[in-house]
């Protein structure tokens, strides 16, 4: 049985450098985080006295970059991880299949390396931007960082350095909590009787691209009257720094006047479904979505998860999700509202089909395997993080990036596969 092992690469842009890793996703347990395990190929003639290391750098940005005038900054990098790969320092760890089969394949010039990311630090977010507005968006970003240097303390030029953009997130956990509930009653003046609502959710923990279900019991001992009933489901977004403080958006709403007018001493009982999805809110300024890598797919940001509610600062932007009900009464009986916070999270890796069972693959270096490796395009930051280009600026990038590689062109061996721009890489036999 023959395995592929998909592998991104991206070279620096002298063409000396170059980085191997077998995925861009990481995810955080709580109690753990994925480590990086990747490999970097080099020309020793051109590193020479020096050496190469290899960093995770965390970028937290909290303003716009339009904004940045006399020096004044709204963002912040962060080295959370730092290793020596050349000359080559001890591992941690010893390697694993995929490091061995590349390092087989690149030769001796070709050095393992392993990062650990920290447990309290933030996934990947970013806060949508309107057509408008052009720089790099606020959010959270996660770079792994090659380059050339004296000491891990150097700033890394940018002709001899790797940056390639990564992505950390959480998974839902496994175990449902309790169902969410909550109540509330209005009095009004010179008025007797009060008015009753109660909001339950069918569970904790919704996925995305699910459906929230909502149940709304409404009990009038008032002499007023009901008039509609407004459920919505709220995207809160707290930043840590900068002036936006807290978000509030709403991400899916419906309106129903069905049942109404509920009138003094009647009640109503009925039950909503809600779909918060990204689709719906894709022009949305300030919407905080997961991480994206150049324009791919991504959905709403997860709920961020603690270990220690003392670490809530840590994370720069919080993520949390509220079902709102909305009683209103008309003009002068005013309103009544409760929310009902909930999880919505991506499911767990049990049921992505990653995971173990993957990693049982990798970890079988008896049988046959094949390289498939995808070349990343050298993009700025803020190009990656842009989901819409025009089509001058990519028809000029694609052929500097076609000089370059002609340029700076490499050998390439028959039985790994390198995806440029085509959907469909072509397979070739197994190498024994």
């Amino acid at each position: 049985m023959v395995f592929s092992f998909h592998v991104y690469r991206k070279s620096a842009p002298n063409g000396k450098l170059s980085v191997y890793v077998g995925r861009r996703d990481y995810t955080d347990h709580l109690t753990h985080v994925d480590p990086i395990d990747g490999m970097v190929w080099l020309e020793r003639d051109y590193v020479k006295e020096r050496r190469v290391f290899a960093q995770v750098v965390m970028t937290y940005r909290y303003g716009r970059e339009e904004d940045e005038v006399m020096g004044l900054t709204f963002a912040r990098d962060m080295v959370v991880a730092s290793a020596q790969v050349y000359p080559p320092s001890p591992l941690t760890k010893s390697p694993n299949s995929l490091q061995e089969r590349l390092q087989k394949k690149l030769g001796v010039n070709s050095f393992p390396f392993h990062l650990e990311m920290p447990r309290s630090a933030p996934a990947s977010v970013t806060l949508q931007q309107d057509k408008e507005e052009t720089g790099r968006p606020c959010g959270v970003q996660w770079e792994l960082r090659i380059f050339v240097g004296a000491n891990a303390e150097d700033q890394p030029q940018r002709r001899s350095c790797v940056r390639l953009l990564i992505r950390r997130f959480q998974y839902a956990p496994a175990k449902q909590g309790r169902k969410p509930t909550a109540s509330c009653t209005k009095e009004f003046l010179l008025s007797p009787g009060k008015l009753h609502l109660q909001v339950a959710l069918d569970r904790q923990i919704y996925y995305h691209e699910e459906a929230v279900k909502v149940a709304v019991t409404v009990s009038n001992q008032s002499n007023k009257q009901v008039k509609k009933v407004k459920v919505s489901v709220v995207q809160l977004v707290e930043v840590s720094l900068g002036p936006a403080g807290h978000v509030r958006n709403t991400v899916a709403s419906i309106e129903s006047q069905d049942g109404c007018p509920v009138v003094p001493g009647a009640g109503l009982t009925r039950s909503f479904s809600l779909t918060p999805t990204l689709r719906l809110n894709q022009q949305r300024r300030g919407v905080a979505v997961d991480g994206r890598l150049k324009s791919e797919d991504t959905n709403l940001a997860s709920s961020t998860l603690f270990t220690n509610p003392d670490h809530r600062d840590k994370f720069g932007i919080v993520v949390s999700y509220v079902a709102r009900v909305k009683l209103s009464m008309g003009t002068l009986g005013g309103e009544l509202a409760a929310e009902v916070p909930f999880t919505l999270m991506n499911p767990p890796l049990e049921e992505t089909g990653g995971g173990e069972a993957a990693e049982a693959q990798r970890d079988d270096t008896d049988r046959s395997t094949r390289l498939i490796i995808e070349e990343c395009r050298r993009l700025s930051l803020s190009d990656l993080l842009e989901p819409q280009k025009s089509e001058d600026s990519m028809d000029k990038e694609d052929k500097e990036e076609k000089e370059e590689k002609e340029e700076h062109k490499e050998d390439v061996d028959e039985d790994d596969v390198f995806k440029t721009q085509q959907p469909v890489p072509q397979v070739v036999p197994p190498v024994e």
